[in-house]
């Protein structure tokens, strides 16, 4: 029987998903997917999940697409002379559960017609939400919140990565009615160990 689906999704671009990844792929021995990389293709986020875990159930899928430059995908899939098929863009097979982590934002196009939440509709995946402290944070947080509700899309929770900022915090979680599921401190050091660490501070 096929575990579940999470998709990890920010309010932007460098929020910390891919550290999110890493502490959820630890947490519950999860297999790892990012189906599209943009640029970094020596340091990929798998790469860096990968480094990052230390169990030894879980797997990490490779990309459907490898795009060569740091762009948003419909840009970096532009210059590398192809166009993403989303129909391309297939579940790996497992049994286990599935983190998925995607890249950039909600609204981040991967052609002319698809944006990132579209294929998050198209996989059937649930969603956390990775969000931030920073002026302009609460709206982000909740603008992706809404969209998410608009496509009816199931929401898992919020993670918050970062300095604490209990006042944006606690309006968040009052107007998104969304469940927080823990949060990240600023990582002195972003290791195994510290995946580990962070990995107790998550509830889901």
């Amino acid at each position: 029987m096929p575990g579940k689906t999470i998709f990890i999704t920010g309010i932007g671009t460098g929020i910390g998903k891919t550290i999110v990844s890493a502490i959820l792929v630890e947490k519950l021995k999860a297999d790892y997917w990012k189906p599209i990389q943009s640029g970094d293709l020596d340091d990929s986020d798998t790469m860096k999940v990968k480094s990052l875990v230390t169990n030894s159930a879980s797997v990490f899928h490779p990309e459907a697409y490898r795009l060569t430059q740091p762009f948003s995908p419909h840009k970096s899939a532009a210059i590398d002379g192809i166009t993403i098929d989303v129909d391309k863009i297939k579940l790996p097979q497992t049994d286990n559960t599935l983190i998925i982590e995607g890249a950039g934002g909600l609204m981040v196009p991967l052609n002319d017609q698809f944006l990132m939440i579209d294929l998050i509709k198209k996989l059937d995946a649930e969603v956390i939400l990775v969000s931030q402290f920073y002026l302009g944070s609460i709206n982000h947080t909740l603008l992706s919140i809404s969209a998410l509700k608009q496509y009816q899309i199931p929401i898992k929770g919020i993670i918050f990565n970062g300095a604490e900022d209990s006042n944006s915090k606690e309006f968040i979680l009052k107007h998104s009615e969304i469940k927080m599921l823990g949060s990240i401190v600023p990582l002195v050091k972003v290791d195994k160990t510290a995946v580990i660490d962070a990995a107790q501070n998550i509830v889901l």
